[in-house]
């Protein structure tokens, strides 16, 4: 009668430790801070994704909340008007919350207009942006409601003074920006929100793609400052690291 204890202790011993095992590796397994590469993320979105270029509007989230309907107007070619579908096609494959982009034929339907042209041709249509055209080979311009939705826009693309390989990433950056990452940045080359025009990508970079997603990611939500976006991106990306 005297051997079931020790043996029952030793289950119990045995028992517990294995328990406690599993909750350290558990524990270890959940990662509690980003990586340097998700940190870099975070980094460029503040970077790009709050604010604007041009004007004094405040430096928080914006977006889209409905479907973003193009209307295509001007002199596009066709090699334009292909680009274009598979801009369209890349971006809605990175979108999760809802949102989509589609081109659409009848003018009245839209909330976004595409030009292809020269831009004094585009400033006739624009007034206001008369004084931005003789320096600018591509132009966006965007409204949004006091939710910091956006409502409607308008770009365009010189298919004069760029060549085709321009005219294919200004009409990548522009759109691209146009969806709320609106800020140029000198950080990296292969980025299409790269400053300086000499780099002239026409493929989004993996960072691009990762700020496209987590812009429209159903967590992340419009008039976010800098740390509160910084806040939900973490959030999301540590959830996925899980």
């Amino acid at each position: 009668m005297k051997h079931p204890i020790p043996f029952i202790l030793l289950f119990l011993y045995i028992f517990l430790g294995c328990s406690k095992d599993a909750e350290n590796s558990q524990i270890e397994d959940t990662p509690e801070t980003l990586t340097t590469q998700q940190k870099e993320v975070v980094s460029y979105f503040k970077e790009v994704a709050l604010g604007f270029e041009f004007g004094n509007a405040s430096a928080i989230t914006r977006k889209w909340d409905t479907n973003v309907k193009l209307f295509v107007g001007g002199n596009p070619t066709t090699e334009l008007l292909t680009e274009l579908e598979l801009i369209v096609s890349e971006i809605n494959a990175l979108t999760t919350d809802g949102q989509t982009l589609e081109i659409v034929a009848d003018q009245a339907a839209s909330n976004f207009f595409v030009f292809f042209g020269s831009g004094d041709a585009y400033a006739d249509i624009y007034p206001s942006q008369s004084g931005l055209v003789a320096a600018n080979f591509g132009l966006f311009s965007i409204s949004w409601n006091a939710a910091n939705f956006f409502t409607s826009g308008q770009m365009y693309v010189d298919i004069f003074r760029a060549n085709l390989t321009e005219q294919k990433h200004l009409l990548r950056e522009e759109l691209t920006q146009s969806l709320g990452l609106a800020k140029d940045s000198t950080r990296f080359e292969d980025s299409i929100f790269q400053q300086s025009f000499a780099t002239k990508t026409t493929t989004y970079s993996a960072i691009d793609r990762e700020l496209i997603r987590l812009l429209y990611h159903p967590q992340m939500r419009a008039g976010l400052d800098g740390n509160q976006a910084e806040a939900v991106i973490t959030e999301i990306l540590l959830s996925e690291t899980n």
